[in-house]
């Protein structure tokens, strides 16, 4: 009796324990490329003035910074995402890195703009952060700050 308790004991511990390692890392690896993937569309969404991505993807409750540190929900970002005076020739997103803590996950990028603003030619890059919490609908933005960097600005910190 001992003998087969031990063998079904061993059996349930190398079937959970290998499992667990085996699948963890393959659906980590994918939840990452979903995010990035999520960030290059949202620079693409940019690009095009389209606001349909940030209905999908951000929270309702979300809440961000823009660039010049206007504080932002859902609504008055995708209003800024629209917004007709800006026309961008190129916007893209690179240098993605992704964090995953269990449900969430941190995504940080640098945004490349070139475009018009008020007839004004412009090119500047950005530093993003982007909070996302998965949800039953997939992953939703719940935060994000955008940081603009000075054109040559080499600070330590």
């Amino acid at each position: 009796m001992f003998r087969v308790l031990s063998l079904i004991l061993l059996g349930l511990m190398l079937h959970f324990g290998g499992h667990q390692d085996n699948d963890a890392a393959p659906n980590q690896e994918l939840q990452r490329e979903e995010i990035v993937n999520l960030e290059t569309e949202a620079a693409r969404a940019i690009q095009t003035n389209a606001g349909t991505f940030f209905r999908r993807v951000y929270a309702d409750d979300f809440a961000g910074t823009l660039s010049h540190g206007q504080v932002v929900n859902k609504t008055s970002f995708i209003s800024a995402v629209q917004n007709g005076e800006v026309k961008y020739d190129a916007f893209t997103a690179s240098d993605v890195s992704v964090r995953l803590f269990r449900d969430a996950a941190i995504a940080t990028c640098l945004w490349s703009a070139r475009g018009v603003y008020r007839e004004q030619g412009f090119a500047s890059q950005m530093r993003t952060i982007h909070v996302y919490i998965n949800t039953p609908h997939g992953w939703r933005v719940v935060s994000g700050q955008i940081t603009l960097l000075p054109p040559g600005a080499q600070q330590p910190l």
